[in-house]
């Protein structure tokens, strides 16, 4: 794919070749930002009235441990 591409842009002048150049850092340049930014879409993303504590408390009373252990 990229030998076909390099076969079409061989026969550009240079102007167009360095405007192609730009074109495609700027891509990469984009797609690093967005990436850095991703984390900071969930950011407050779950909302609740209820302190950190009573959220924790929730958590460990909510918790049911149903293992039995067998006997050989």
């Amino acid at each position: 794919m990229i030998d076909n591409y390099y076969g079409l842009m061989r026969g550009l002048s240079k102007d167009f070749k360095i405007k192609i150049i730009a074109k495609l850092s700027n891509l990469i340049v984009d797609e690093v930002s967005e990436n850095e930014h991703l984390a900071d879409r969930f950011y407050g993303a779950f909302k609740s009235n209820k302190s950190a504590e009573d959220i924790i408390t929730e958590i460990k009373d909510s918790r049911a441990f149903n293992r039995t252990v067998e006997a050989f």
